[in-house]
């Protein structure tokens, strides 16, 4: 290395500021053994301060030794984690990135666990002193401010703290809005390097990933404010957002398709409870087409990351909507994001500030959105119980939603049984009946449950539709298939009802419907039968439902039609539920290639007499001890 080498000249800021200049040995003749050396977070890694430091070790190894390197993240070749230089540096490290993986893995680097809210308060606290901080900044402005850009996070903290900073001075570096300008005055010596910053380009968008992304997009209202975290592919659901209206952001990460919702007007911030009209993040990870938007843009502040990931803050903003990712979930509810067993993958990081934040504000919402299996399918990310040594990124009370591209399942207020049930009915078809095997050996379902395995018993997604009846004022209903997560709901339908209706439905006095009975309506081989459900949605809430209807039909051992039985909530009778019932049951039967129904009508029960009758089937009846003992075909229905 040549002293002096600097890459592009900044010859005014040569002369208004001559003392922050000098060569790179002599400006790293600062740095005494055993240090910590702090160095700027992902994107906005000074890249040139670390190939030249790096490079004055390799040709000064005795200028210091067992200097501690932090940071939160890398996006870059980490040199510091070499074990050639390993007498050097000794990384530590709040989160975990491909580049440092192996070397905490194999002890050759630290990890230190925190949330990313409580690292500032570390270093103005000196429980983790900083020495030297390595940043990254914009040329300084008329006034001598330069801005930290993309990364602002815990690098303002630092370099508060820092008795010796060190700036990368790079065109290329946006200057962005919020609390990352400091003052010439603040910086020890001045790098000018002109170089492209760093970016992030995330996967291609998989089938997987926009399946769950559709899912998710479901939970999101008009007028909530977003967070979306690093792992779960946030570019998925662009196109699934495109259709809401006045989001908000308030975000640890600020990533590529944020930006592109914001561009399409989506994301106006125009109904946040705090920072209206911003865009807040703490640090971007994206591509050069998204900082050149940044730049100097007032729609967007990027604040410190005590601010941004502060739970306290997070809990002001209404309808605050969290969407995070994890690598296991177990079926009581508890998620790890950093570790599998004892293999450290990745951290805390700012999810569990963002979950519990949004669970405490107005309306607000925690989702984990995660894929049904890892490894090209091998594994099942949704496990009996997360491997020993796991770290518990999320307890079982931080998780309202768990997305899989096999649905949704609602956890907040549902029981450790509920719970397993309903993580299992969106989990992957091929590691369900294992999840149950497993779930009733530790006692957490009960030890009867009913399962049917393989294709036929694999949800049936695609037959929810939405109808409004034709009748009185026009009822909204949800029509959809049963789920074997719904033996709650289907209790709660049947203790509602009437004894009259009770009687009518199965033809017997009865004072109780037992699990037994009820599980043999959410165990359904659907190649063969079917049991549809009519719900009615809480609009303020939508992951209520209360069922008002229940219709069937189970295929006929004798010939290819199936029998037919339906019931609606006392209340809701007479507005056309069953009718819609049955006109659902019928297409999804003729569908199957059934010829036609079966059905036993109480010879009182004249409302379902003329119901069929209504349907113009071919009927066929006769008459047993009150009973009508029906048989009707489709023919051109």
């Amino acid at each position: 290395m040549k002293e002096g080498s600097y890459g592009l000249d900044y010859e005014r800021e040569r002369e208004i500021w001559p003392e922050k200049f000098a060569s790179l040995p002599a400006i790293f003749r600062n740095i005494h053994p055993g240090d910590r050396i702090f160095i700027g977070t992902g994107c906005g890694e000074p890249q040139h301060l670390l190939r030249s430091l790096v490079e004055y070790v390799k040709n000064n190894p005795k200028a210091f030794f067992e200097a501690e390197v932090i940071h939160v993240w890398s996006l870059g070749v980490a040199p510091y984690a070499d074990e050639k230089l390993a007498e050097n540096f000794r990384l530590d490290s709040f989160f975990i990135g491909d580049s440092t993986r192996d070397a905490v893995n194999r002890g050759a680097a630290d990890y230190t666990p925190i949330f990313l809210s409580q690292v500032p308060d570390l270093f103005r606290r000196e429980i983790t002193p900083i020495d030297v901080a390595l940043v990254q900044t914009s040329p300084p402005d008329e006034h001598g401010y330069m801005s930290l850009g993309v990364s602002v996070d815990i690098v303002k903290a630092a370099l508060e703290m820092a008795p010796l900073v060190i700036a990368q001075v790079n065109r290329f570096m946006p200057r962005i809005h919020g609390d990352g300008f400091i003052n010439v005055e603040d910086v020890d010596y001045l790098v000018p390097q002109d170089e492209p910053l760093l970016e992030y380009r995330p996967a291609v968008v998989s089938d997987t990933a926009a399946r769950i992304a559709s899912y998710v997009a479901r939970i999101i209202e008009d007028g909530s404010t977003v967070q979306v975290g690093y792992g779960y592919a946030p570019n998925a659901l662009l196109s699934h957002l495109q259709k809401k209206r006045h989001l908000g952001v308030h975000t640890e990460l600020l990533t590529d398709g944020i930006v592109e919702l914001m561009k399409l007007g989506v994301v106006d911030n125009s109904q946040k409870t705090i920072d209206r009209g911003k865009t807040v993040a703490a640090f971007c990870m994206g591509r050069a087409e998204t900082y050149e938007y940044l730049d100097d843009n007032p729609s967007v502040e990027f604040k410190t990351i005590d601010y941004t990931n502060n739970p306290l803050i997070i809990s002001k903003i209404k309808r605050m909507t969290a969407i995070n990712s994890a690598m296991e979930i177990d079926l009581t509810g508890q998620a790890t994001a950093e570790s599998l067993g004892s293999t450290f993958y990745s951290g805390i990081g700012g999810q569990a500030d963002f979950m519990r934040g949004a669970l405490l504000a107005p309306g607000g919402k925690s989702i984990l959105a995660l894929p049904s299996t890892a490894l090209g399918g091998k594994v099942s990310r949704i496990v009996p119980a997360l491997l020993p040594g796991s770290g518990v990124t999320l307890t079982r009370g931080d998780v309202q939603y768990v997305v899989t591209e096999r649905g949704i399942a609602y956890l907040q207020g549902k029981n450790i049984r509920e719970r397993a049930m309903d993580l299992i009915s969106i989990a992957h078809p091929d590691f369900q009946p294992w999840l149950i095997e497993e779930a009733k050996r530790l006692n957490l379902i009960y030890p009867d449950q009913p399962f049917v395995p393989g294709k036929g018993g694999e949800y049936p997604e695609s037959l929810a539709i939405h109808r409004t009846t034709r009748s009185g004022q026009g009822q909204e209903i949800l029509l959809r298939p049963v789920k074997i997560s719904d033996e709650p709901l289907i209790k709660d339908f049947f203790y509602s009802l009437s004894d009259e209706s009770l009687y009518r439905r199965f033809i017997s006095a009865r004072m109780n419907v037992p699990r037994e009975m009820r599980q043999e309506f959410v165990a359904v081989d659907y190649s063969r039968d079917m049991v549809i459900l009519a719900i009615v949605e809480d609009k303020d809430e939508p992951e209520q439902e209360t069922v008002v209807g229940v219709g069937q039909y189970s295929l006929n051992s004798d010939m290819h039609t199936a029998e037919v039985a339906l019931v609606v909530r006392d209340d809701f009778q007479g507005k056309g539920i069953g009718t819609e019932l049955l006109h659902y049951l019928t297409y999804l039967a003729k569908r199957q290639g059934l010829l036609g129904f079966s059905a036993e009508v109480l010879v009182t029960n004249r409302p379902m007499m003329a119901l069929f009758e209504g349907m113009g089937f071919e009927i066929e009846k006769r008459s047993e001890e009150g009973v009508f003992e029906m048989r009707m075909t489709f023919g051109e229905v």
